[in-house]
């Protein structure tokens, strides 16, 4: 059980673990490939220098495919406990689905970006949402550079390998942290505790003197810095944790 009470803040953390209940396929799932091709050839700046039109098939075909997903219940306990905690909650995701969002979450940071936005490769026009599953064939134009004479390709606003993650994200955490103090609760749900600067904010909490709990359909390889760890599908686990 994570109990709480007023004297605690509540950091969560979430990696896809949480989201292949609602049936979103990871890299993980097929060897770390998709048609044969590497991460690095469809999710890096690289990449998308060398075939635009690559990289968009694979990121149109994902959008697609979150035609009828749904959050499920590990999503909608997060909800319940941030209702109950107000500003004393903040949920950091490293998933780019949405789901989070669709559930109802408000207080969350989104450290890799979100799939169902774009932004251009050359203005500085604000990210905007963009669901459109582009056709094979088709590197979609920024038309604000169009209609200046220009052209410029959009890009997913992912945080692809290479990058860095959402301006202001750490600040925003250490913010969080701080104000916290020895109240601090963490729970890390669905991560793999392999990407960094996300796999070390439970060595951040223990640092601080708060206490941590793992959900996990497996081990990770970070398992052992948590305090607490449960080993189960999010949906099951999380509202159990939180009854």
């Amino acid at each position: 059980m994570l109990n709480l009470d007023a004297s605690n803040h509540l950091l969560v953390l979430t990696g896809a673990g949480i989201s292949a209940e609602s049936g979103i396929p990871t890299f993980r799932d097929a060897g770390g490939l998709w048609e044969g091709n590497s991460v690095e050839d469809v999710a890096s700046p690289a990449g998308f220098l060398r075939d635009p039109l690559l990289v968009w098939r694979f990121y149109s075909e994902r959008r697609a495919a979150m035609e009828g997903v749904t959050p499920n219940a590990g999503h909608r306990a997060l909800v319940d406990v941030e209702r109950q905690l107000g500003d004393r909650f903040l949920l950091v995701t490293q998933n780019i689905d949405g789901l989070h969002g669709a559930a109802g979450s408000e207080r969350v940071l989104e450290l890799h970006g979100t799939l169902m936005r774009s932004r251009c490769t050359v203005c500085d026009r604000a990210p905007f949402e963009d669901r459109t599953a582009y056709r094979a064939g088709v590197a979609p134009m920024c038309g604000v550079c169009r209609r200046a004479g220009k052209d410029a390709l959009l890009r997913p606003d992912i945080v692809w390998f290479g990058e860095t993650i959402a301006a202001g994200a750490l600040a925003r955490i250490a913010e969080f942290v701080d104000r916290a103090g020895a109240g601090l609760r963490y729970l890390a749900v669905g991560t793999s505790g392999l990407v960094y600067p996300a796999a070390g904010l439970v060595d951040v909490v223990r640092a601080r003197g708060g206490r941590s709990w793992l959900v996990n359909a497996e081990r990770p390889v970070n398992a052992g810095s948590f305090d607490e760890l449960a080993l189960g599908p999010a949906g099951q686990v999380l509202p159990q944790l939180f009854a």
